[in-house]
């Protein structure tokens, strides 16, 4: 079986590249000299002359509040170019695996949402990701669709990663403690998408770390782990206008996992945990380097 990631230097793109060269299985990962996502006759192309037996489309426009203002290419990278990955997966017979979000959902209410609830986005990102499921699910049989939130993982900038900058130099920090949702730690989530893309139970999934909180209490559970004075003032979302629009509720159910024989993810304090340990490795200097 030969895997090809795109998004490969993203924080779900490297680990699902690293889990498939743990597991020995060859993996492609085409970088954007290599596969722009502006251009489909070159994604077409580049597709192909590698001919993969599975795609994992991680590459997404995820700048939420700048879509709204450059929602041409917001549409183009995450609707448009998956929409023709989907194309030419189902010329070649290779299956697609989408990575989506929570987004795509209105974000109300308090229920968790099934993978099959009305879709209702509220911003641009939301609206250009669920084009692109559409787009998989009009062209494809042989699909995965991928729904995580709240991403965390070594590589790459994320709230976690923020919180823990803003508190070497603030003594207390506002954050919006009224969204709700589940953090997904990439090394979790990984493993499972690939045992997820090896099985023929195609459909729409719901990926996150079990448990729910805000993120005000994920950012409290980062200090009290990473033992950080800094004080967290929780906050509402109209204390804090953003560009474009955040769901209060980004509860998903996670049951169809359960049908595929996927195991559910830890807890999401025990992989911020982890999560906390790989970073602080990460960012050790080696023996013989003086730190910064």
């Amino acid at each position: 079986m030969k895997y090809l990631v795109t998004g490969a230097t993203g924080q779900l793109g490297c680990d699902i590249v690293r889990e498939l060269e743990r597991r020995g299985l060859t993996s492609i990962a085409p970088t954007r000299d290599d596969m722009p996502l502006e251009d489909d006759s070159r994604i077409e192309a580049y597709l192909n002359t590698v001919a993969p037996d599975v795609v994992i489309h991680c590459a997404a426009y995820t700048a939420v509040d700048k879509a709204e203002e450059e929602a041409d290419k917001a549409w183009r990278v995450n609707a448009e170019a998956t929409a023709a990955i989907a194309r030419v997966c189902r010329r070649i017979g290779a299956v697609l695996v989408y990575i989506s979000t929570d987004y795509v959902f209105p974000g109300d209410g308090e229920d968790f949402y099934g993978v099959n609830d009305p879709k209702g986005p509220k911003n641009v990102y939301g609206a250009t990701k669920l084009a692109g499921e559409i787009a998989v699910k009009s062209s494809l049989e042989r699909y995965f669709i991928v729904r995580i939130s709240w991403v965390f993982g070594t590589n790459g900038n994320n709230f976690i990663r923020t919180m823990l900058r803003l508190a070497q130099k603030m003594e207390q920090i506002n954050v919006v403690a009224d969204q709700i949702g589940s953090p997904t730690y990439t090394a979790d989530a990984a493993p499972r998408i690939i045992d997820l893309a090896s099985t023929d139970y195609y459909g729409t999934y719901h990926l996150t770390n079990e448990g729910t909180c805000s993120w005000a209490e994920l950012a409290m559970e980062t200090f009290r782990l990473s033992k950080l004075p800094t004080l967290v003032v929780p906050i509402t979302t109209a204390e804090y206008p953003t560009k474009a629009q955040r769901p209060l509720n980004s509860r998903m159910d996670k049951k169809s996992l359960l049908s595929a024989g996927i195991s559910r993810m830890p807890q999401w304090q025990d992989a911020l945990r982890r999560y906390l340990g790989e970073l602080e490795k990460k960012e050790k200097p080696a023996d013989g380097e003086a730190a910064d």
